[in-house]
C-alpha cells in the first residue's frame, strides 16, 4: 500500500507523456492540448525522468520499463528533422536574411537598431502595425527602398523590406498577412514568401493547421524560382503540419547550420527554455552558411539572421524546392 501513491503518480505522468509521444509517432498534431505539448517535446524528458524515479522508489518494474520505452522514443524524436544536403552547383550570389516578429510593433525600434548593425539584404517583419510601418519607412527607406506589405492593426500586419528590386507575387491567404514578392538579386530571381500562420490556440487548432497547410500547398506547387520562405511559423519540427512543409523539399537554415533546437520563443526564457518556431526555409538551390538568433527588446520572439548563397543548378536538377 505504501507504494501506491508513487505508482499512481508515475502512471499519471507516463499516461500524459504517452499521449503526446503517441501522436508524434503517428504523425498527427491531434487536438488541444497535444499541439501545445508537442511544441515542447524535448522537455517531456523531465516528467518522464521524474516518473522513472517514482517507479524505482515504488519498485514498480512495469513502470520502469514504460519509462525506459518513453525515454527511448523521446531521444529518437529529439533528433533533427529535415534534409541537410546542399546544392552542388557553383555559387552565384550571397545575401543576408533577417526575420523578426516584433509583437504588435513593440520591438520596432530594437529591430531598426539590429538592421542597421547587421545590414541584412532582406527583412521579413511580422506583427507590423501602422506605427511600426511608419517607423520602418522613416528609418530604413533609404537603405531598403523596395517592399511588399500589408499593414493592419495588432498582429495582422506584415512587411518584407528589400535592398533589391521587387515585383509583385501572390500572397498566401491567412488570418494574418503573408505577403510575397520576387526579388531581383543581382540579376537572379528569388521568390520571397513571408510566413505567419495563426498560433495553435486552444479550440482553434483547426485554423492553425489549415494555414500551415496553405503554406505547404504553396511550397509544393512553387515553380523553378529559388525560394526563401521565412517568418514566425508558430510551429516546430515536432508538429506534423510543419514537417509536411519540409517534406516538399525545403531545408531549414537553422538545421543546416547546427541550430535546429535553438529556442526562438518565448524570448524571456530563451535560450535556456523555449521552442524554435521562427524559421528561414530554403529551396534546394540555396545553402545556409551561418544562422544566429538575436535578442530584441519589446518582443517575445528572437529574430533569426541567416547568411545564404544561391547556387547554379546543375543540368538535369529538378526545379521544385
Amino acid at each position: 500500500m505504501r507504494r501506491r501513491p508513487g505508482t499512481w503518480s508515475a502512471a499519471l505522468l507516463f499516461l500524459g507523456v504517452s499521449a503526446v509521444v503517441g501522436c508524434r509517432v503517428a504523425g498527427t498534431d491531434a487536438i488541444t492540448p497535444v499541439p501545445q505539448f508537442l511544441a515542447f517535446l524535448p522537455w517531456l524528458l523531465v516528467p518522464t525522468g521524474g516518473g522513472l524515479l517514482l517507479a524505482l522508489f515504488s519498485r514498480w518494474w512495469t513502470g520502469v520499463v514504460w519509462a525506459v520505452g518513453l525515454l527511448g522514443l523521446l531521444a529518437w524524436y529529439i533528433e533533427p528533422y529535415g534534409k541537410t544536403g546542399g546544392p552542388n552547383g557553383p555559387a552565384l550570389v550571397s545575401l543576408r536574411v533577417l526575420t523578426s516578429n516584433v509583437e504588435f510593433g513593440h520591438a520596432t525600434d530594437s529591430l531598426v537598431a539590429a538592421v542597421r548593425r547587421e545590414r541584412p539584404d532582406l527583412v521579413f517583419v511580422q506583427e507590423c502595425e501602422y506605427t511600426c510601418d511608419a517607423t520602418l519607412t522613416e528609418a530604413l527607406a533609404g537603405d531598403y527602398p523596395h517592399r511588399a506589405a500589408r499593414i493592419a492593426d495588432g498582429s495582422a500586419g506584415s512587411v518584407v523590406l528589400s535592398r533589391f528590386p521587387l515585383r509583385p507575387a501572390g500572397a498566401v491567404t491567412g488570418t494574418m498577412a503573408m505577403p510575397g514578392a520576387v526579388a531581383d538579386v543581382r540579376g537572379h530571381a528569388v521568390r520571397l514568401q513571408l510566413a505567419h500562420p495563426m498560433p495553435p490556440l486552444p479550440g482553434r487548432t483547426g485554423l492553425w493547421r489549415r494555414e500551415l497547410d496553405a503554406l505547404h500547398d504553396f511550397a509544393a506547387e512553387h515553380d523553378r524560382t529559388p525560394l526563401v520562405l521565412a517568418g514566425d511559423f508558430n510551429a516546430s519540427q515536432d508538429h506534423a503540419a510543419f514537417r509536411r512543409i519540409l517534406d516538399t523539399g525545403l531545408r531549414d537554415a537553422a538545421r543546416l547550420t547546427g541550430h535546429d533546437r535553438t529556442p526562438s520563443w518565448p524570448a524571456g526564457t530563451a535560450p535556456a527554455f523555449g521552442v524554435q518556431i521562427d524559421h528561414v526555409l530554403l529551396s534546394a538551390d540555396l545553402s545556409a552558411r551561418t544562422a544566429r538568433f538575436l535578442d530584441l527588446t519589446g518582443t517575445d520572439h528572437r529574430a533569426l539572421l541567416v547568411d545564404i548563397t544561391l547556387h547554379q543548378r546543375r543540368a538535369g536538377e529538378q526545379g521544385r524546392p
